[in-house]
């Protein structure tokens, strides 16, 4: 009687040594699988990042583009709508000039 107790303790101990290995192991587990997964949030995000500045450089790049060619457009059209003949030229400058020679004239304070 005493060795089928002796053998139901050691087969017992046996168990929970078993136990006590299958938590370590699984908690090992968990823990690599834990590190596993924030070493992929951490790459998705850099990636992330990454990725919103390309498309943020590229619309800055595209705003650009545009800018410039509204503000060539508009300078053609100004260009078409303001021309200048030579007699409202003569007739503009002789205006500055004698506005220039009255400023500077005897009376000029």
């Amino acid at each position: 009687m005493r060795e089928v107790i002796q053998k139901i303790v050691a087969t017992e101990s046996e168990a929970r040594q078993r136990v006590q290995a299958a938590r370590a192991e699984a908690e090992q587990m968990l823990s690599t699988a834990r590190k596993r997964a924030q070493e992929l949030v951490t790459a998705a995000r850099q990636t992330a990042r990454l990725d919103a500045e390309k498309i943020l450089a590229a619309a800055l790049q595209s705003a650009e583009a545009e800018k410039k060619e509204r503000l060539a457009r508009a300078a053609a059209e100004i260009e078409l709508q303001v021309q200048v003949d030579e007699a409202t030229t003569q007739q503009a400058v002789a205006a500055v000039v004698a506005a220039c020679t009255a400023a500077s004239g005897p009376n000029a304070k």
